[in-house]
């Protein structure tokens, strides 16, 4: 536990400003793209159409939306955002190697998701790393457990 705790201390401690208007734009889009799936539900079941092991495809989707709906919000207030980020890697892993690369770096028809999927996954690494941020409700929390032990 101690080099979690490490590694999360340095984080918060090394945290460029700039990370804050990044992390909410990172978690709006995320709960806009959890809210574009629910709307365009067959274009999710079309790309987890190969899995055919009974109801995989189909958890997959629904672990995908709510995912994406709870999680967002997440991000961009500043609420348990590591372990929000952690739930969001494992998709986007997803997105990058088996989804978009095989479609490739600049397919056009595709709107360059590859590349949007990259900076999503980059994104959700550097804030598993550094934290929410100073203008975020986990730094709230954090002040007030500090206040909180030295009463």
């Amino acid at each position: 536990m101690s080099v979690i705790t490490d590694v999360e201390k340095w984080g918060n401690n090394h945290r460029p400003g700039f990370l804050d208007i990044f992390r909410i734009a990172l978690g709006v889009f995320i709960t806009y793209k959890g809210l574009y799936f629910i709307t365009h539900m067959h274009e999710l079941e079309m790309t987890t159409d190969g899995i055919n092991l009974y109801f995989a495809g189909m958890t997959l989707e629904h672990y995908i939306v709510f995912a994406h709906i709870c999680a967002g919000p997440m991000i961009a207030f500043g609420l348990f955002t590591r372990i929000a980020c952690l739930i969001q890697i494992p998709i986007l892993i997803g997105a990058v190697f088996m989804v978009n690369a095989p479609k490739g770096f600049l397919s056009i028809g595709q709107h360059m998701e590859l590349w949007l999927s990259i900076v999503v996954l980059v994104g959700l690494v550097t804030f598993m790393v550094f934290g929410a941020g100073r203008y975020s409700i986990d730094a709230k929390r954090r002040k007030e457990m500090h206040i909180a032990e030295h009463s």
